[in-house]
């Protein structure tokens, strides 16, 4: 998913002009978007449906003038002309749908007369066209797929047919009776993500994206592979918020890729390592994608529930990914230290982390105070943040800029001091003309314009409109990241009702009772295989919704496993998609920024989250791990979960210093012990488990400082 598009230069001045009157456009609508958002969460003025109805309008226009655009920039005005008439019918039914609201909604369910058909027709292909445009056309086949299967499954053999829905049903349930394209997970993207996304705009805009690789950068000074390190910790806390593991390596891996490179790795462990981060990323919490709060709504349970069972979790990926990520780093590179001037011209002062400690912590503690200790709604949660967020990424730059203005005089400055004030150059930006000189220019009004710039050119104020400047980049950021969420969203949701009207879940539960034989653990290695293939190349957050709803019913209701836990397995199993060959988009992405074999960057990237492909299985076995309330039998079972983590780790990325003939058997070992230890549900024989592994690991460290253990000679190098 691509956020920003790339430059073109237009031919013609009236190109240019018009891509000009379009960037405003752009900006005037984010702020337009922006503003019915944080309207309605602070006052709830209307129904959430038609709440729904005016956001998704607004945020495809947005999108359409984006596009649009470019499409000058380019100068394809075919394309534009598209584009125009999609703004057009989006424009149109908005205003049609929510000035006649109650009549869509209360009154004519069910039925809607000749025209209104003709115009869900036109929202239909202004969705797949849009859809299209986003994601290419592996989603365009699975919407125009699950419209055709709906309608003419009477032709699909076995256990998958059904009666088909005639075209009228189809456009009632996917437009005129306000569900699908303007469903429940239109308005969970409207009520719950779009603020979410906000917040992450702005602290964009603000610098939270130069603070992240700065504080990697320090820390990498404390680690051995600091170089690799770098990239796991920038990718996977920028993942958390980004939605898609693919927009995030082509984000970070820009970065990360090339510096890894520089400091010795080669291209493939780079892509690897980059590939994996991203991946990972995706179930960080508090947002995980954009998941979290979907997973809240699906299983009607608070928000905050959902961040803390996702902690024991993500912890045991991200430690056993950086291990993983240090033992492979220092087979190639050994122990490098990263040069802070390199990336940096200069490193912050005492100050700047204070100004910056508060600019972005402050908000971010109100997050996790309001969700947290108060209990609020998640819209309720981030609206106060988003306001936290304005007032300190403007106030604290121009309380600093103000204050340093105070501490730099020498002596007080008066209104009428006209010559100190000119003299005195340490209260502004550049050197600024006097304005009495302008008198001759332009006449009296010559000492207005002047002293109207010298207050312009004053630090606070130069600072003040430089930080709003960046507030509406924010804003804007924020829409552009995300309108195709919305699309995505919106177009997932009409699928999902037009599967389960056709009743693909009940299907696919008998599917896995068939396959299984009603045995647990090979019915959860078919239905993460289904997660995994359904997830392919989708967004973090569309990818769940599907599996959640198609898969995770059937070990609910089937096998009897904790909502919880199940969700969190279909979860985890459609993220695993990142790095899955032969699709793995998201190594796709890396490896093409770093110029490597995909396949072998793939190779890297299973071996490095290899974790990742066991944790599903843990939380069918082991529930308590994704618990809402973490207890110390939590906790002593995510150790034990991490340890067979690490087993799998040290078996495949560690360089053991014995023949290939000897290691790879003790490899093959360790990861099955590793598994072993992660999924056996009984804590005596996982200890047994750890303690072989603790016997392997300190023999290894023993062997390595010199000493020899009772082993055959033909076993060492």
């Amino acid at each position: 998913m691509s956020t920003e598009t790339a430059s073109h230069e237009p031919s013609t001045g009236r190109d240019r002009l018009s891509v000009t009157a379009l960037d405003y456009a752009i900006t005037a609508g984010a702020l337009g978007l922006w503003a019915i958002v944080l309207w309605w969460a602070w006052t709830q003025g209307i129904s959430r449906a038609q709440y729904g109805v005016l956001f998704l309008g607004a945020v495809l226009s947005v999108y359409v003038i984006e596009e649009a655009k470019e499409s000058v920039e380019k100068e394809d005005y075919v394309d534009l002309l598209i584009l125009v008439a999609c703004g057009a019918v989006m424009v149109t039914a908005t205003v049609y749908i929510f000035t006649d609201f109650d009549a869509f909604y209360i009154r004519r369910q069910g039925w809607a007369p000749d025209h209104e058909y003709r115009l869900a027709w036109l929202v239909i292909a202004v969705i797949l066209y849009l859809t299209w445009r986003s994601y290419g056309n592996v989603f365009l086949a699975l919407i125009g797929g699950a419209m055709l299967y709906a309608m003419y499954g009477y032709y699909v053999p076995g256990l998958f047919g059904h009666s088909g829905l005639d075209t009228i049903h189809m456009l009632q349930m996917l437009i005129t009776d306000l569900a699908g394209f303007y469903g429940s997970l239109t308005q969970l993207t409207a009520a719950w993500i779009a603020p979410f996304l906000l917040y992450a705009g702005l602290l964009f805009a603000f610098g939270a994206f130069d603070l992240i690789l700065r504080l990697a950068i320090v820390s990498a000074r404390y680690i051995e592979s600091g170089v690799a390190q770098t990239a796991v910790l920038s990718s996977a806390i920028i993942g958390s918020i980004n939605g898609s593991y693919a927009a995030n390596a082509g984000m970070t891996g820009s970065f990360t890729i090339p510096t890894m490179m520089d400091a010795g790795l080669s291209g493939r462990t780079a892509a690897g390592i980059e590939g994996t981060a991203s991946t990972s990323g995706q179930v960080l919490p508090p947002v995980m994608g954009a998941s979290a709060f979907v997973m809240a709504s699906m299983l009607g349970i608070p928000y905050w529930n959902i961040i803390v069972a996702g902690l024991i979790p993500a912890g045991i990926l991200v430690a056993s990914i950086l291990v993983a990520v240090h033992y492979t780093s220092i087979n190639e590179i050994g122990e490098q230290e990263m040069d802070f001037q390199d990336y940096f011209d200069e490193e912050m002062t005492r100050n700047d982390k204070l100004v910056q400690g508060v600019r972005f912590g402050v908000p971010f503690a109100v997050l996790l105070f309001t969700l947290g200790y108060l209990q609020f709604t998640v819209m309720t949660s981030a609206l106060y943040t988003i306001v936290m967020m304005v007032a300190l990424g403007i106030g604290m730059p121009v309380a600093r800029s103000g204050y340093e203005v105070v501490a730099r005089s020498d002596r007080p400055v008066y209104v009428d001091d006209v010559g100190g004030l000119w003299s005195s150059q340490w209260w502004t930006r550049g050197r600024v003309r006097p304005a009495l000189r302008s008198v001759g220019r332009r006449g009296p009004i010559g000492p207005v314009v002047g002293v109207g710039r010298s207050i312009r050119r004053f630090r606070p104020v130069d600072t003040f409109l430089e930080e709003l400047r960046n507030g509406v980049r924010g804003f804007r950021r924020g829409a552009v990241i995300l309108a195709p969420i919305a699309i995505i969203l919106a177009a997932v949701n009409g699928v999902v009702d037009l599967l389960m009207t056709t009743g693909v879940p009940s299907r696919i539960a008998i599917m896995l009772m068939q396959l299984s034989g009603g045995i647990l653990l090979i019915a959860v290695l078919f239905g993460m295989g289904v997660c995994i293939i359904m997830g392919v190349g989708m967004p973090t957050v569309a990818a769940y919704v599907i599996v959640s709803t198609l898969v995770a019913p059937t070990f609910v209701n089937v096998f009897e496993v904790p909502e919880l836990a199940a969700h969190f397995m279909v979860f985890y199993a459609a993220v695993m998609a990142g790095v899955t060959p032969p699709v793995a988009i998201a190594v796709v992405v890396a490896s093409g920024i770093a110029g490597s074999n995909f396949w072998r960057s793939c190779a890297t990237a299973i071996t490095i989250a290899a974790p990742l492909f066991v944790l599903p299985i843990s939380f069918i076995y082991h529930p308590e791990i994704v618990s809402p309330s973490i207890d110390p039998q939590a906790l002593f079972t995510g150790a034990r979960i991490l340890f067979g983590a690490f087993a799998i780790i040290y078996g495949l990325n560690y360089a053991f210093g014995m023949r290939r003939l000897f290691a790879i058997p003790l490899r093959f070992g360790l990861f099955w012990l590793g598994v072993f230890i992660m999924i056996y549900p009984g804590w005596m024989l996982q200890l047994a488990g750890i303690a072989v592994f603790a016997v392997v690991f300190v023999g290894e460290k023993y062997v390595a400082n010199g000493h020899a253990l009772p082993l055959p000679s033909a076993i060492e190098r």
